[in-house]
Parts: C-alpha cells; sequence; structure tokens
C-alpha cells in the first residue's frame, strides 16, 4: 500500500508531534485510548462501508536513521477472533507551503474483515490514514499558537502598559481640555401653544382629584390597622363591589288578597246588573 497526503504544515513541525506518542496517540481518529496501557494502545472502530469493525491493540512509532517513521502495530478484534498486523513506514518531504505524508507499508489480515469488499477496505484505510495526518497538523499547529501565546504573556505589566500608551492620543489620555456640553432648548422659551382645557379635561381632573383623595383616605385608615385587617378589609370607593339585587318576595296573605278583591269586586258587578233586570 501507497498514499500520499499533502497538510500545510512544515516537516519540521510534524516530526516534533510524532517524536510524541502522548500526542501520536491523540492523532489517531477514532482511538479509545486504555487507562494504564501504553501511549498508543486502545480501541478503535473502523467503518467499512454500511459495516465497522472494532478492534483493541497496540502501535508503536520509532524514528529512524533517515528521518523516516516506522510505525508496527497488532490488533485483535473485541467480538470475533480476527486479528491484523501492521507494518508501515512514514516519511516527511518538504513541499511549497507545507510538507507531504508519504505512507508505505503492508498490513495482513483474517476474520470479519477478510468478508469485506477490497474497494471498501481500501477506501477505509484510506480515510483514515488521511485523517490521521489532518489530525497531526492540527497538533502542530495547535503548539505553534500556544508558543505565541506563551511569549506573549511573559511580557511584564508595564511592557504591555507602556506598549499601550504608546498608541494612545492626547485625548485618549486626558490631557485636552472636554467641549462644553451643548446647552438643552428649555420648554419655557419656545413658542408653545397655550394648552386648551374643555369640560373633559376638566371633567379628567375631577376624576383624578377624587381618585387621588380616596386613595389617601385608604392610607390614613390602614394606619394603625393589624395585617389582617387590613387584608380581609372590604374595599372602598370607585373599587367598592356592587351589592347584588335583592329579590323581594311579598308575604303570604298579600299574595292572595288582589284575587279574592277582583273576585268580590266582579260579584259586586253581577248583582247589580241582576237587579237591574228585575226592576
Amino acid at each position: 500500500m501507497e498514499h500520499e497526503v499533502f497538510v500545510p504544515v512544515p516537516a519540521e513541525r510534524l516530526r516534533e508531534v510524532l517524536d510524541d506518542p502522548a500526542r501520536v496517540a491523540r492523532a489517531v481518529p477514532g482511538l479509545q485510548q486504555d487507562a494504564g496501557a501504553e501511549p498508543v494502545a486502545g480501541r478503535l472502530k473502523i467503518r467499512v462501508g454500511s459495516h465497522s469493525v472494532t478492534y483493541r491493540g497496540a502501535v508503536r512509532v520509532s524514528r529512524r536513521d533517515d528521518g523516516s517513521y516506522a510505525v508496527e502495530g497488532e490488533a485483535e478484534e473485541s467480538r470475533g477472533s480476527g486479528s491484523v498486523e501492521l507494518t508501515l513506514r512514514i516519511a516527511l518531504r518538504d513541499a511549497e507551503d507545507g510538507c507531504t505524508v508519504t505512507y508505505d507499508g503492508t498490513a495482513s489480515a483474517d476474520g470479519r474483515i477478510t468478508d469485506l469488499p477490497a474497494e471498501a477496505v481500501e477506501g477505509a484505510v484510506t480515510r483514515l490514514l488521511n485523517r490521521f495526518a489532518e489530525h497531526l497538523a492540527t497538533a502542530a499547529t495547535q503548539d505553534t499558537n500556544d508558543a505565541n501565546g506563551t511569549d506573549g504573556a511573559d511580557r511584564t505589566d508595564d511592557e504591555r502598559a507602556g506598549a499601550g500608551a504608546e498608541g494612545q492620543t492626547p485625548a485618549d489620555l486626558g490631557l485636552t481640555e472636554e467641549p462644553p456640553a451643548p446647552e438643552r432648548p428649555s420648554a419655557f422659551g419656545a413658542d408653545r401653544p397655550a394648552p386648551s382645557h374643555g369640560p373633559e379635561d376638566e371633567e379628567d381632573e375631577e376624576e383624578d382629584d377624587e381618585d387621588i383623595a380616596e386613595a389617601a383616605h385608604a392610607r390614613r385608615t390602614m394606619i394603625g390597622r393589624s395585617a389582617e385587617e387590613v387584608d380581609h378589609a372590604p374595599p372602598r370607593g370607585r373599587y367598592a363591589p356592587v351589592p347584588a339585587p335583592q329579590t323581594v318576595s311579598p308575604p303570604a296573605p298579600l299574595r292572595w288578597a288582589a284575587p279574592a278583591a277582583a273576585l268580590a269586586v266582579a260579584s259586586a258587578i253581577v248583582a247589580v246588573r241582576a237587579l237591574r233586570r228585575r226592576r
């Protein structure tokens, strides 16, 4: 297997990352490190098409005399009897605005990975190597930014204050006189028409006076009273509850008086007419 990846980071920065096993472990995409194990050891899930295979193993990275790096690793399936052995060589070649990472190696495997299509397996491995190179470049860039931030933090407070004062103008330092604040236009000198008070305005003013008087009376009556009396006291004034209309029912004798009187009058009329007919 041979593969090349370009990264926009100098080769020396990538060598610093590859020389540190802990940073190499963080650059392996999807690696779950085991506590207390070797730096580059743990579980790694590889997705091949619609399938995924999880391996548990370890990888060792060592630098050669020619400047390249030798990678040796072996792993076993976490659920199954399959295994993988890897021998890889990583070489860094300077290029314009970065460097080229070259992979060259062989691998042997058995188990579930052998039942999958070869093209899908090759695509999964290529994708894994590309992401590994990108993570190496990201780690090298972060280290550069951290170093720049540390150099800036080493500056003393006096130096930072002096640098800030150099860029300030006399106005920023308060050496110039402040211009007088503009005077606010007065409403008394403006030509404003006199407000016209009509009958409706006078009624509104009277209602406002009544509300103020009621509120003052309520405050005076609440002074010296307990909290329970104030809470349970009924509201007064315009907010007092309107009593429900009471239905007055006449007593029973009065209910029968009207029909009896009508009957008596009708009987008198009938008697008068009967007497007239006899005459």
